[in-house]
């Protein structure tokens, strides 16, 4: 197979290119997926959407053809929330942990997904491995009050190669973006996704429409789905079609910064603890987005 003829469209230029149809997306990625394609065609895809930009019809078909391919996780029917972290820390602790913990003394079930794409942050999955919460080497169901930390590996071995390409090529591609969107659950679950520039929202809020999903989006922590502890931002929560803001960001100057650990992830897990414990207070910008996702689970319980 050869994805030539799609190239040939995408390539073009930024404003040469031609978009492609949800099914025509979802053909093209789902051949990147399975690797019936080249190393250079593979190469070529990730730079061409590099310069053209995806759409969110695009994305939603490279959404269809990796939820066909999903080594998905079972779910109660209990409310579950998704965490994407593939950024890590680089200037401030990673707090996706944290985030996810408090979810789940709500009585969520959580699934934190994700991989390290660069080797000098510190990943989720470190802090997590410090707090005794270790990575699934196999598929299990969730529970509700679960934390569960999914490797890209394990849920899709193909989506995992195409993230691997930044550390050859050196810059994003669709799949990093992906990711962000994506539910890896068997069922209904609230996908929590993070933005560095506001016209990333408008796209990502189309496609999770278009995606009939449940969503809560704000700009993240350096990549990361948690409201940045010193000051809060902005957050839209999308529900049947529609997105609302249920949070808009915090201006002025601040008052104080909060008492935050060091960038290691055994400090941050030590951290992590005093919070969980109450011997520190949970920083006001995350216990708000903690608030509000759980809201948003009451209102998927409550509507078709």
């Amino acid at each position: 197979m050869s994805i030539s003829h799609y190239i040939k469209d995408i390539g073009r230029g930024k404003d040469g290119a031609r978009h492609l149809s949800r099914a025509h997306a979802a053909d093209l990625f789902g051949q990147l997926l399975d690797g019936a394609v080249t190393d250079l065609e593979v190469g070529a895809f990730c730079l061409a959407m590099r310069i053209k930009g995806e759409t969110p019809t695009e994305m939603a078909g490279f959404l269809d053809a990796t939820h066909q391919r999903l080594r998905t996780i079972p779910t109660h029917n209990g409310p579950t929330v998704v965490l994407p972290s593939y950024n890590g820390a680089r200037k401030l602790p990673v707090l996706t942990p944290l985030l996810a913990l408090l979810l789940s003394r709500q009585g969520l079930a959580v699934v934190v997904h994700g991989s390290a794409t660069e080797d000098r942050r510190v990943s989720t999955q470190n802090v997590l491995l410090a707090l005794e919460l270790p990575e699934l080497t196999a598929i299990n169901s969730i529970a509700s009050g679960e934390v569960q930390f999914a490797p890209t590996t394990l849920l899709c071995p193909g989506l995992a190669r195409l993230l691997d390409v930044r550390r050859v090529v050196g810059l994003r591609n669709s799949a990093h973006s992906l990711v962000k969107l994506m539910n890896p659950c068997g069922g209904p679950a609230i996908v929590v996704g993070s933005y560095t520039h506001p016209e990333y929202a408008v796209a990502m809020t189309e496609t999770q429409k278009l995606m009939h999903a449940s969503a809560l989006l704000l700009r993240g922590t350096e990549g990361e789905p948690v409201a940045d502890p010193r000051r809060t931002p902005a957050m839209d929560a999308i529900h049947a079609g529609i997105c609302t803001r249920v949070q808009e960001a915090q201006t002025g100057s601040l008052a104080q910064l909060p008492d935050l650990p060091a960038l290691d992830a055994a400090s941050t897990a030590r951290w992590t603890q005093a919070v969980l414990g109450g011997q520190l207070p949970v920083p006001d910008p995350i216990a708000q987005q903690v608030a509000h996702i759980v809201r948003l689970s009451e209102k998927m319980r409550t509507t078709p």
